[in-house]
């Protein structure tokens, strides 16, 4: 069973130096239909304009992942965490007992990002930061996962039982991928157009699956997207 969720259809705020789409109910916008999948429970895209950002907040008892498609993201935390993100790069934090973080545009160009939320395991975990490069050809044609609880494959350790995985497509490439029985699925579309086992997907368009052992995306024109494996 596969349900889409149109770009379209996802909560929208502009307030000029932000750009954000919402899949899930997010800060003004609530969809109590749309509260989230499984242990996944945000994923934002967002546009931020150079010199722009947000400024230091708190956050507490989340998994962060910050998912660059464009542009640089300068991070800082309390724990001490720090640096620039790039396209290419994932990074993860945990926030934990609570932990305070700023992101701001670190170029000279718009920032496009995904933002993506994923409630722990258990709540007061330690707060951490980690931010890991996963060059193109490891991903180009293939799955390559990013985050998981065990961190296999050198991905970033996640706490919580899911596999995030990233690919790259050109136009007419395939990646397929077998979901465990029991298990779901949540496919994102970053960039660009194709095909789920058929069903014709758009940048934004994202796919709750379940009951589906055999995935099989297809690119008509160069594709970027996350698949999520949830318990």
């Amino acid at each position: 069973m596969m349900n889409v969720r149109p770009s379209e259809a996802r909560g929208h705020a502009n307030h000029g130096w932000l750009d954000s789409h919402h899949t899930f109910s997010f800060a003004s916008y609530f969809d109590p239909e749309n509260m989230g999948f499984r242990s996944l429970r945000v994923i934002n895209e967002d546009r931020v304009q150079s010199g722009e950002g947000f400024d230091t907040h708190p956050h507490r008892d989340m998994e962060i992942i910050t998912y660059p498609l464009s542009g640089a993201i300068a991070h800082r935390d309390s724990t001490g965490g720090q640096g620039l993100l790039r396209a290419g790069e994932v990074q993860r934090m945990t926030a934990g007992t609570g932990v305070m973080h700023s992101e701001m545009n670190g170029s000279n160009e718009d920032v496009h990002f995904l933002q993506i939320w994923i409630i722990p395991e258990k709540k007061g975990l330690k707060p951490e930061y980690e931010q890991k490069f996963f060059p193109e050809k490891d991903r180009q044609g293939r799955w390559r996962v990013v985050a998981s609880p065990d961190a296999r494959d050198g991905s970033l350790t996640v706490h919580q039982d899911v596999l995030l995985n990233s690919t790259l497509l050109s136009p007419g490439e395939k990646a397929e991928y077998t979901l465990p029985k029991g298990r779901h699925a949540w496919v994102q579309i970053a960039r660009g157009t194709g095909t789920l086992n058929g069903v014709a997907l758009k940048a934004g368009d994202g796919v709750a699956v379940s009951d589906e052992s055999s995935l099989v995306l297809t690119a008509s024109e160069p594709l970027e997207a996350l698949l999520f494996d949830l318990a």
